[in-house]
Order: structure tokens, then sequence, then C-alpha cells
């Protein structure tokens, strides 16, 4: 209808109402201002006088040629202009839109002639409203009130619907479809504003749009039912479309399955996702590939299929979609003879081997390869890579290299027995290999292109296995000793370092007799403190860091490994009581032992059976009705671990938390979980206690004590307890230092043992320097802020109560970038070194110093010779 109308020359409205009020009201009054003016002029000629009407009628005339004169220009009109220009007009008025306008009462103001065609008008007598049209009509949905109230809102909108019958037709046709538009026009000379409605017949257009979705829905149909299968995949392998004939065959359901929920790697079988990445396409290019593999059916089964795989790759380089059409190999149907048979088993066979499979030519060259060997050395090379025939000694560490070559000669040569080489990744020395050799033995060496075929199987997790074996047993053979005598031990140290202090200060002359022999007891408790410290960081390999923590995030976030490591007999519960209390604690060695508790519950229920988790809070009130011994009354929070198996006999609860006890058989436990559980709950301030009963189950119960500001302080002081006397034997210690370790530089000194800091404070001070201190971390953070950064160095120690000082460090590299750094600590460098960012600049001086050692770290952190990390 619109190619119709598409020539039509102007064509006159049906109505066209313009509203013309004002120009009516100044046409009256003017033509009355005139009338009397004549009126006086008959009746007082004479009075007036001839040469008065004489002036008057000139002044007339030259007030005529001035309006004609200015009404050619447009300088005066007496009507307004019309709303639009005459072209806008003409367009509305031959456009094949039906429009018509309303004012604010309904009335019909302008209705062109397609709008007259459209509704069945044949006079402008005849001509309706939108609204009165519709509301007539059985079958017209309310489109009319849902624009009506988007233009009482002051929006326009649009709407499309169907009519039984069109429009004017008294019945009989067919349906109709039609677009209604409405929008409201604001005229400069009315009050209110109008109202426009535009209708168009759009049954054309939508024949066109359900033929075009029949013949999508018929190539649909066509794809679906197709004998081979076929899905497309995006850049991130998400899969888009899959076909039901690839459906059926893998056990899916169309109807459950929606585009991007399902990736290309849960219907692959084995290995062969790393043939798929590795077909790459050069950038905005396309590439077509054949693959051999197995895929994987709902049901566990393996479908042997071949992937004919188009990959498009960006401009970048990037691979963008896959289209893939999948052969199904296990009908029967293809490949159609025994060669070929034989070579489809094969390439499953060569494909699904668990170790990386190469076969190699007289140079060493890579020429054949399976899935395992891309998905193993997956980011080194690829498919790409392989058709360029690199060197396979590329692959092994540079370190490994030579023997490698030497071990690749003897299997070139024939050489039948060739022992394994051990190395690792070149780009990840964590990822450790053992590479096998195999000569060709085929009987036509001289014709074959391989020369040699190699074996690579990754053996990470054995090496990581005996790692962890080797560290079991170093802790069996000190954990205990250091466990059991560091405690005693480190208070018998502390007596006799303090007494050495105290000893020294009335004999701090090398001439005195006694001199020396104080000297030298005080070297050898420094040397057993030494000692003790190596025991402690061997059994605690990093830095305690206890946090606020909310003990339902935590279950939670542990809820599925729980639930992997209960097993698949074992029903796991969790009842999470509500509004704990904070506590504070390591959140790893929290993990820790919810895990071992489990574990050990899961072992009681060797047949199956329930574990129940269950945390609440614990008011004073109620644990002062508790006959726990050892349980101070106070505010906890209460975590229950129970399980209903076989229970632990009353001879061996006593024992349960005792380091490498354990009523399992040899090889299936160390006696390390309750013992490791019992000490990180103690250390972090609780109580844990067992109740049990043969037969009914077992019940832990850890009590945490509630967060409080005096808590933290406490346990704070607790936690320095263990190191006074290591610290407090060095205030004394200062002897004459063979070169000059004064300085004039401003000092920052953060340490929460008050007998180390002021020890440190006038040692320093002695030597020059302006010392500020602080007790930990945020303290520090206020006093820099005070000093307006004016500081030239930061000796902290690392455990502080608050913030420690790996945080501090990270906290003042947001200000201070270049400030230098000594971080102090009894445990080892790497324990928190690992914590931090990785362009850290810091000193490090380990626990227990002597106050010389620490004015020489200064010193050399200022002059710039002391090593920094």
């Amino acid at each position: 209808m619109a190619a119709e109308n598409q020539g039509q020359t102007h064509q006159a409205p049906v109505i066209d109402r313009e509203i013309r009020q004002g120009a009516t009201a100044g046409l009256l009054a003017l033509g009355a201002a005139l009338i009397a003016v004549a009126a006086v002029f008959v009746f007082f000629r004479d009075k007036l006088g001839e040469t008065f009407l004489l002036g008057v009628l000139g002044i007339f005339a030259m007030v005529g040629i001035f309006y004609l004169f200015a009404s050619v220009i447009g300088f005066i009109r007496i009507a307004p202009r019309s709303s639009g220009s005459e072209l806008s007009k003409a367009f509305v008025d031959g456009s094949a839109e039906g429009t018509v306008i309303c004012d604010a009462k309904g009335r019909i103001v302008y209705a062109n002639q397609s709008y007259a065609k459209l509704t069945g008008a044949q006079t402008s007598t005849d001509v309706r409203s939108i609204e009165s049209i519709l509301s007539g009509d059985a079958d017209a949905p309310d489109v009319v009130y849902r624009l009506s109230q988007k233009l009482r809102d002051g929006v326009g909108g649009i709407e499309e619907f169907r009519l039984s019958k069109p429009l004017g037709a008294s019945g009989g046709e067919l349906s109709r479809w039609y677009r209604l538009r409405a929008r409201s026009l604001t005229v400069a000379d009315q009050k209110e504003p109008l109202t426009a409605w535009q209708i168009s017949d759009i049954s054309a257009e939508r024949a066109e749009q359900e033929k075009f979705f029949r013949d999508l829905q018929d190539a649909i149909d066509h794809l679906d039912h197709a004998p081979a299968g076929f899905f497309s995949a995006d850049s991130k392998g998400a899969i888009t479309y899959i076909n039901s004939t690839l459906a059926e065959w893998l056990g899916i359901d169309l109807v459950q399955f929606q585009s991007g929920t399902m990736d290309v790697s849960d219907i692959v079988a084995g290995d062969g996702m790393a043939l798929i990445n590795s077909v790459r396409a050069e950038p905005g290019a396309v590439k077509t590939a054949v693959i051999d593999l197995d895929l994987a059916k709902r049901n566990g089964q393996a479908l042997p299929v071949r992937f004919y795989q188009r990959v498009q790759a960006s401009k970048d380089g990037k691979n963008g979609s896959i289209r893939t059409i999948v052969l199904n190999r296990s009908d029967g149907s293809s490949p159609p003879s025994d060669a070929a048979a034989s070579e489809m088993r094969f390439t499953r066979f060569f494909n699904s081997a668990p170790m990386a499979i190469a076969a190699v030519d007289r140079a060493g060259r890579v020429l054949r390869t399976n899935a395992r060997f891309l998905k193993t050395f997956a980011g080194i090379v690829d498919r790409q890579a392989v058709d360029l025939h690199v060197r396979l000694d590329t692959l092994i560490h540079e370190r490994d290299r030579a023997l490698f070559s030497q071990k690749l000669d003897l299997a070139m040569a024939g050489q039948a027995d060739i022992a394994p080489l051990e190395s690792v990744l070149p780009s990840d020395e964590a990822r450790h290999l053992r590479v096998y050799f195999n000569a060709v033995a085929d009987g036509a060496e001289e014709a074959a292109d391989e020369a040699a075929f190699v074996y690579a199987v990754e053996t990470t997790e054995q090496k990581a296995l005996e790692a962890q074996m080797a560290q079991s047993q170093k802790m069996q053979a000190v954990g205990q000793l250091a466990g059991g005598i560091a405690h005693d031990f480190n208070n018998v140290l502390t007596a006799v370092i303090m007494s050495s202090d105290l000893l020294l200060a009335n004999h701090n002359s090398a001439s005195d007799p006694s001199f020396q022999d104080i000297m030298n007891i005080k070297q050898n408790a420094n040397r057993a403190a030494a000692l003790v410290r190596q025991l402690l960081a061997f059994s605690r390999k990093q830095t305690l860091r206890p946090e606020f923590l909310s003990l339902t995030d935590v279950l939670a976030d542990l809820r599925m490994l729980l639930t992997r490591l209960a097993g698949h007999n074992v029903k796991l519960k969790l009842d999470h009581g509500r509004d704990l209390w904070p506590i504070r604690a390591d959140v790893g060695q929290l993990e820790q032992v919810i895990v071992n508790l489990i574990v050990n519950a899961r072992d009681a229920m060797p047949d199956g059976g329930e574990i129940s988790v269950r945390s609440r809070n614990l008011p004073q009130a109620e644990c002062s009705s508790l006959s726990y011994r050892e349980l101070t009354p106070a505010d906890y929070v209460l975590i229950e671990v129970e399980d209903n198996g076989s229970g632990i006999p009353a001879d061996i609860r006593e024992k349960i938390f005792e380091p490498f006890f354990t009523t399992k058989e040899v090889g299936k436990g160390t006696g390390l979980g309750l013992s490791m559980v019992y000490g990180i709950v103690k250390q972090t301030g609780g109580f844990i206690y067992l109740e049990s009963e043969e037969g009914k189950g077992t019940v832990f119960r850890i009590f945490l004590p509630r967060h409080s500001p005096s808590a933290v302080a406490s346990a704070g002081d607790l936690a320095a307890d263990a190191r006074p006397a290591q610290k407090a034997q060095e205030n004394g210690a200062a002897s004459s230092a063979a070169r000059d370790l004064s300085g004039s530089a401003i000092v920052l000194l953060v340490e929460d043992e008050d007998s180390v800091r002021m020890g440190g404070v006038r040692a320093l001070q002695s030597r020059g320097y302006t010392v500020h201190e602080a007790a930990s971390g945020i303290e520090a953070l206020e006093v820099l802020e005070e000093l307006g950064g004016k500081v030239d160095i930061i000796v902290s120690d690392v455990v502080m109560p608050e913030m420690d000082g790996p945080t501090l460090l990270r906290e003042l590299r947001k200000k201070y970038t270049d400030i230098k750094f000594i971080f102090v600590s009894g445990y080892a460098e790497d324990a928190f070194a690992k914590n931090l960012p990785e362009d850290a600049k810091f000193g490090f001086l380990p626990k227990p110093f002597s106050l010389k050692q620490l004015a020489s770290a200064v010193k050399d952190m200022l002059d710039g010779n002391m090593s920094q990390n």
C-alpha cells in the first residue's frame, strides 16, 4: 500500500479545521472600530471641518498603504500561520498511513484521506475517532487504553494488533493486522495539546514475516533431523545450538537444554578437548579440521565420532565461534572397509592413551602426537607448532636437554633398554615429567619417517605425594619434640637470658674475671633459643594471621568441600545459628579444624551414616552451668560436630588428642589430625571437649571466645609472652662496634612487646638516631600521619595485634612508595614474604637479635648496603 502511494500528489484532507479564535476576534474588533469612525464622520462632518476630514483620510490612506506592504513581506498578518510548513502538510495529506488529530475533548481536528479509506468513511461526517471505532469491535484489544495511558504520562507509544475483519468492513473478509501510533502535539495558539493517531495496515508485512519464520523453522527442522550431528559454540566454548540427532546420540533432553548452559568440554571424553583447542585459524581467516575422538554420553558411555570442525579467527588472532559436523562411527555405517575400521580403532586408542606420545624424526622434530601430548604441553606447543615440526627437546627443561638428546640418540640407534628421564616443564618447574624412549623396529627404518617414539607421563601428583610423605616423616621425627619441650625449654632460657643481662649490667668490663663466663652463658643461651625457634618454625610454616570472622560464612564456604569429603554414603547436615557473634581466628587454621573433624567422623562410619555440624551462641550464663573442666565462664560461639558412628571406647578418649596416637592400621593415619585440632583451638584461645558412647556416636564441642577489644589485647599479650625473654636479652648487650653505627636519621620503631621496643629505642637513640615508637601497625600509621611522613626508615615486627607488619607495609605503599622498611620476626622470612606484593622492597632481621645487630641493620638499610627483597 505504501508503494502505491509513493507517487501520489497532494490530496485534500477529509477534515481540516484550523482553529483561529484569536484572529477572528481581532478582525471583529477592527471592523467595529472602523464602523464607529465612519459614523462619526457622517454625523459630525459639519462640525469637524473639511480640512480635518481630509487629514484623517490621508492618515487612513497611509496606514492602508503601510499595511499592504507589510502584509506582502509578512511583517503583519491577520491570522496566525499554520503550525507546520506546506511541505510537511502535503506529506501528511498524501501519506499512506492514516492520520487523525483530535483536541482535548476528543473532537476531530484533522483527518487525511488514508484514514478515511482505512476506516471506511465516505464523507467527513462519517469520520470517527480511533477510540469510537475500536471500542465497538469485540475483537479489538485494549490497545487504545494502553496508548492513552502513555499519552497521559507524556510519552507516545506504538501497538500492533489483529482484527478478525478489516476496519469499516461489514464482515466475511480475512483478518488484518494493524499498527497504531499515538503522540501528543503542542500548537502555539492552543492552551491544551492535541493528540495525533496514526494507523496503518501491516498485513502484508506480517505475512512476509510469517513466511520467513516458516522457512527458518523448516531449515531448523531439516538440520535437526539430519543424519549427522551438528552443534555450534561461541568463542568461550559454550554450546549455543545442538541438533536433535546429536542430542539423541548423547542422551541430552532438548526440552531442558538452554543455549550457553553447556560447554563443549561437557560432551567430550578424555583429552579430546586438547585436540579441539589445538585447531587455530590464521587471524581473520577460517580453518576446517578433521578430528577423531570420543564423546561422553549422559549414561557415561563413550561414543566414537569424527568431527568436521570449522573455526573462525578474529583479526587479532583469537578464536571465534565454531561450527562442527559430527559423524557417528559406532553405528556400523562408517567406515566401510576393514582397513578404515582398523584406522578408527587405532585413532581412538592413540588419542585415548593416558600418556603423551610423540613420533620424532632423525632431527628430533615432532611428526605426530596424541591428545594427551597436546594437553600436557598446552601453552608451550599447539597443533600448528606440531605441524611445523617443533623440536621435542625444547619441551624439556634446559638443564636436562643434553641428557634428553643422549637418550634420544640411543633410541634412534635401536637401543632397546633406555632408562627413563626425570625432568620438569621449562615454563613451570612445579610440573614434573617422566620421559620414556622407544626405538622404531618395524624392519623398514630407512623408509620410515619416524626415527623414535617418546612417551611422557606427568608425575606432578606423585612428586607432591612423595614430598608430603617426606614432610610427614619429618613431622613425626621432630614434631613431638618441638611441641613437647618448646614451652618448658623457653621458660628455662628466659630465666637464663634475664639473669645474664642482669649480671652484665654489673660486670660490663672485659677486665672483670666474671665477664667472659657471663658472655659464654649468654651465647649458649642464644644458641639454644635459636634451636627452639627452628623447631617451632618447622611445625608452623606460616605466620599466624588472626582476623575477625563470621562462623556462618566460614561454614558456608566449606559446605561443598565438606560434602565431598563426607562421601556418597554419608549425609552431611549444617545447622547455622542465628546472628552468630564474631570470633577472631586464622581462617585457614579454623577450616583445617572442621575438615579434620569431618574426616574423622566419616572414618568412624564405614557403612554410612549422618554427620551434623551445628553452631550457636553460648552466653556466659549458660556457659556457667556446664561442667567442663578449664572452661572459663564467658561468651562463646559453640561448634558441634556429631556423628552416629561406632563411638570411641573409654580407654582411648583420654589419649585422643595426643600426638601420633591413632587407632587406625599402619599406613592409614599419622595420629596428627586431632592433636593439630587441639593445638589450633587452644592457640585461638578456645576449648575443645569430646563426648562419645560406643555404638551410638561421637560429638566434638568447640568453644571459641566471642570477640571484644579487650580479648584482642589479651590475646596479643599472650602471644607476646613467648618472646619477651628472647627479646629482653638484647637490652644491655651494647659493646664497642668495629665500625661506626651512629646516624642522624628519623626511625619509626613498631613493636608490640614493650621490653623489646624500649630496648630498641634506647639502642638507636644512643647512636644519634631520632626514634619514634608505636605499639601496633595502626598506631604507626597515626604517628606517621602526625609527622607528615617525615620518617627515613621503619623497623616493624611481623606479628602484631590489630594490624600486622605486612599489612602495615601494604598500607604505607599507597602513600609513601619509597620509604625504607625492615621486618623483624622469629619466623622464617618466606613465611610472610609470599603474602606481600612482588615488587615490595624491604629488609629482614631475624629474632632473636642483639641491639648491635639492630643498629647495623638500620645503618645498612639507610646506606643501601642491606640486601632487599
